[in-house]
């Protein structure tokens, strides 16, 4: 279908603004860029109770923000990590989609500020994923949660994250995870697909910034085809929880998360798909000028609350 008629003006509204080409913008620039664009998010969702916390990570204390959608003692739980190309956004960037993942999945969401580049480049922020899943997985009651229903969720290059973290805990025998969701994610920075090369400017997310954000994530000598920095690429995709994957129709990443559900599929395990029509990446966020978000993010939730076993 076509491109929808508010994502339409939404574009036209950022193309007028005349932003700079992304391969010459510097990290704070687009650090600055995403808070502004994550200002066009719905208004944020009231729940039961928000809370700031650490964990040990990687290399030093982790922030974490803990989304409880009631009172009760124990629910199902979701480990989520931000998009922002592993160079930007934070707790607060996204704060409206973690708020919005507890309220319609009816499940404790655990935010994780992990640390981002250049300051951290690879692989500090999936080493961080790593050790978020460990210890919540771990101590999951201390965070009101049902270690046997702990799924993991990313968005955009935070789906990077939990893809590869899910992968690495599969091939290390665990923790065990009963749900992965990955919303527009990008899990090939390698190689172009047909979606890239289609889309590669005007639909909010190009060609340049994927550029503009690896070459300020990867040191020298880390290929774009590690598995763990595009998971896709990953040899035995056996064993993976059961995975539910959303892409947008204008989305250049759209052939990537395709792909990794025929991979899964493939592998034999119990995968969902689904592309929604009309729209770009990252329009889950933006609720205030997308009022579609809504809508996907009851269908998401019916889908979370289907999945515990």
């Amino acid at each position: 279908m076509p491109l929808d008629p508010r994502v339409k003006r939404f574009l036209d509204l950022l193309a007028a603004g005349n932003p700079p080409d992304a391969r010459s913008a510097t990290v704070e620039e687009r650090r600055k860029g995403l808070i502004s664009l994550m200002g066009f998010g719905a208004p944020a969702v009231a729940l039961e109770g928000v809370e700031d916390r650490t964990l040990p990570g990687a290399r030093g204390p982790l922030r974490v923000r803990l989304y409880s959608p009631s009172r009760a003692d124990i629910l199902p739980g979701l480990i989520y990590f931000h998009g922002g190309g592993l160079v930007a956004g934070s707790l607060e960037t996204h704060d409206g989609i973690g708020r919005a993942l507890c309220h319609s999945g009816g499940v404790r969401v655990v935010s994780v500020d992990y640390r981002l580049a250049p300051e951290h480049r690879f692989p500090a922020a999936i080493e961080d994923a790593q050790a978020a899943l460990r210890y919540i997985s771990a101590h999951a009651a201390e965070f009101g949660i049902d270690a046997a229903r702990l799924g993991i969720c990313g968005d955009s290059a935070g789906a990077t994250l939990a893809a590869a973290a899910c992968q690495s805990a599969i091939q290390a025998g665990g923790p065990r995870l009963a749900l992965q969701l990955l919303l527009c994610p990008i899990l090939d920075y390698s190689r172009v697909t047909a979606s890239k090369r289609e889309l590669s400017s005007g639909y909010l997310v190009d060609q340049a910034t994927l550029d503009h954000d690896l070459k300020y994530y990867l040191p020298p000598g880390i290929a774009p085809s590690n598995p763990l920095v595009s998971p896709l690429l990953a040899g035995d995709l056996s064993g993976m929880p059961r995975t539910l994957i959303h892409t947008a129709e204008f989305d250049p990443l759209r052939d990537e998360g395709r792909i990794y559900f025929e991979r899964l599929t493939q592998a034999g395990n119990e995968v969902s798909y689904t592309c929604h029509p009309g729209m770009i990446h990252l329009f889950y966020g933006l609720g205030a000028v997308i009022p579609y978000a809504r809508k996907a993010f009851e269908q998401i939730g019916g889908e979370i609350r289907a999945a515990w076993p």
